[in-house]
């Protein structure tokens, strides 16, 4: 089995053991979700969530580009704390094909990009559940949307093939991210004042009182966000979708959009870039 030239390793091997969804299965979805993919990867650095032998057994994070890496791999040298790590991109279908074979399940990228690493052109609230409540998640997101709107700021919905939902907005790239994690805590504070009884900033689990974590942290140097039509590592095969508002009113939860349904939100082009 060959896409992209690359030849592909154990396709038949079962990497969501529920739907029996193979990794070939999964190379397959990442060719036919390329075109749609790759305006959200390229010039991004990356983290993968890799499970090699199924999402049964214990995966594992990537950020650094390994030696064997083709030169179709993208590298980027990235300033850390503890020094120079080289990272890398997937700025190509190939790269897309060959990251897949390696047992990607995730795609996870920066909100900013290799020619201005520092500064990031989008802004996410991430909005994370501390019960399986859907409904309070909706809720929450029309409260955000809201309140970005009354700032005159034109605000984006998509599912995260979990359980939250990622409110975003894009912005130019003059500010470092110490500048926006700044203004994006006084967002989130404000809006916590706003409605105490729906949002919380509470890190710890076991203090957010069943509201919704506001995580505006995500929204830092080095942090990720999961990359729109990305295959998430849970039971349901569900995949990460950029969505319109009335699409995302009518959904019952974040895994709604899965690898046994995806086709059809491809073929009908719901979301327009």
């Amino acid at each position: 089995m060959k896409i992209e030239h690359i030849e592909i390793t154990h396709p038949d091997r079962i990497i969501f053991t529920k739907k029996k969804i193979t990794k070939g299965d999964v190379v397959l979805y990442y060719e036919k979700a390329a075109e749609k993919m790759l305006p959200f990867l390229k010039n991004r650095p990356l983290t993968l969530q890799r499970f090699p032998d199924g999402i049964k057994e214990q995966g594992f994070y990537q950020k650094n580009a390994s030696e064997y890496f083709p030169s179709f791999i993208k590298r980027i040298e990235i300033e850390t704390e503890e020094g120079m790590n080289t990272q890398f991109l997937c700025n190509s279908k190939k790269a897309l094909i060959y990251l897949a074979n390696q047992g990607a399940v995730t795609f996870h990228t920066w909100l900013s990009k290799k020619d201005k690493i520092n500064h990031p052109d989008k802004i996410v609230f991430d909005l994370d559940p501390s019960k399986g409540d859907f409904s309070q998640i909706k809720k929450a997101a029309f409260l955000v949307k809201d309140f970005l709107e009354a700032k005159k700021i034109v605000p984006k919905i998509g599912s995260t093939g979990q359980n939250g939902v990622h409110v975003s907005y894009k912005i130019r790239r003059t500010r470092t991210f110490d500048e926006i994690k700044k203004k994006t805590k006084e967002m989130a504070e404000e809006l916590v004042k706003l409605h105490p009884e729906i949002f919380t900033t509470q890190i710890r689990k076991n203090k957010r009182e069943g509201k919704i974590f506001l995580d505006y942290l995500r929204n830092e140097y080095a942090q990720t966000i999961v990359c729109p039509f990305s295959l998430r590592a849970n039971e349901e095969a569900g995949i990460a979708v950029p969505l319109d508002w009335d699409q995302f009113e009518n959904i019952s939860n974040s895994k709604e959009f899965n690898f046994s349904n995806i086709e059809n939100y491809l073929k009908k082009n719901y979301f327009r870039f």
